[in-house]
């Protein structure tokens, strides 16, 4: 899905932790091809990811109260960023094990609706050519071993933050750091101060890991189960984009009650039961195909729709306990 994006401001701050050196920037950065490039390369493909957790302002934010006073126009967009950059510059300086970075902070639409959007954009080791001219106009190239290389436009940013500016949702993935013994996702915990729904991604993760642990307590099928789930979520994905765990157990183990209740403890007890809103497009993708791999070494990746035809797809279990697969009606086979 390709989104309309407009970036009105953009600022860069460097927070180089392991040289205690925070460089703020005291202007805006200038909205050229490259820059808009990379920017918007990211914001789309950030926006739409699975792996992102929605969430909002506890009462007593600072930085929800930092916000607003930009918002309201108490304050302009750099000293705005200037002093949110330096209040995570503090947190990031009392963790453990962490990776000079720089804050990439905007102010911006995506499909006309306004965000704040904030790129922590951990810096990584790469090597960049350098030419040098001594006096006598001589050339030499060297290869330079640079620490603070940016994400390229294929590479993912493991942590942002999207904030509606006329709701104040929160759309946000972050690592955990430790600090002081404790594992802690620092962006939304510490520097938004707001609580978290789990993620889409999460929540299929969480879902099939109850349907297997009680498929193995109660000695069922668990391929069987689990290529259910996932027939579950790609028929309803072509409804809606909202997934219900509870409504797949409720499928999934229509004909056992008792696996049924067992499997909603699960999901409770995990803090997963709630409905969360999905890609469509993406949660789709991954449900069409089911990929399996045995304790021989082969892995094969199967059509979900295939395994309950027997015509492409038959599954037996062997007298030994052993299981064997039959792969039918194939016209033709390519290496890859």
């Amino acid at each position: 899905m390709t989104h309309r994006v407009v970036i009105d401001k953009a600022i860069l701050h460097i927070l180089d932790v392991n040289q205690s050196n925070e460089v703020f920037s005291d202007a805006l950065l200038e909205m050229n091809e490259p820059t808009a490039e990379f920017i918007i390369k990211h914001v789309e493909k950030t926006i739409a990811s699975q792996e992102a957790k929605k969430g909002s302002f506890y009462g007593n934010s600072e930085f929800k109260t930092l916000l607003e006073g930009y918002l309201q126009g108490n304050m302009d967009f750099i000293p705005f960023s200037r002093q949110a950059a330096g209040n995570l510059y503090k947190l990031l300086t009392t963790a453990e094990a962490v990776a000079s970075t720089d804050l990439l902070i905007c102010d911006g639409r995506v499909d006309e609706v306004h965000y704040l959007i904030m790129f922590k954009c951990n810096n990584h080791q790469g090597y960049v050519h350098q030419i040098n001219v001594d006096e006598q106009g001589k050339v030499a190239t060297e290869l330079v071993n640079n620490y603070a290389i940016l994400p390229g436009l294929t590479q993912k940013i493991d942590e942002f933050v999207f904030i509606n500016c006329d709701t104040m949702e929160i759309l946000s993935k972050s690592r955990k750091y430790n600090m002081d013994g404790n594992n802690i996702f620092l962006l939304p915990e510490l520097f938004l101060e707001c609580a978290q729904a789990p993620s889409p991604s999460e929540t299929i993760k969480e879902i099939n890991k109850a349907v297997k642990k009680v498929t193995e307590a109660y000695c069922q099928d668990e391929v069987a189960a689990v290529t259910a789930v996932k027939s579950f979520i790609a028929e309803n994905m072509e409804k809606e984009a909202v997934l219900d765990p509870v409504a797949v157990g409720r499928e999934v183990f229509q004909d056992n009650p008792s696996m049924a209740a067992d499997y909603n403890h699960a999901i409770e007890t995990a803090g997963f039961a709630e409905p969360v809103e999905v890609n469509q497009e993406a949660t789709l993708k991954k449900m069409k195909k089911h990929k399996l791999s045995t304790d021989t070494g082969i892995e094969l990746t199967i059509p979900t729709d295939y395994f309950e035809n027997t015509d492409f797809v038959e599954f037996f279990k062997e007298e030994d306990g052993s299981m064997s697969i039959t792969l039918k009606n194939i016209q033709n086979i390519i290496n890859r």
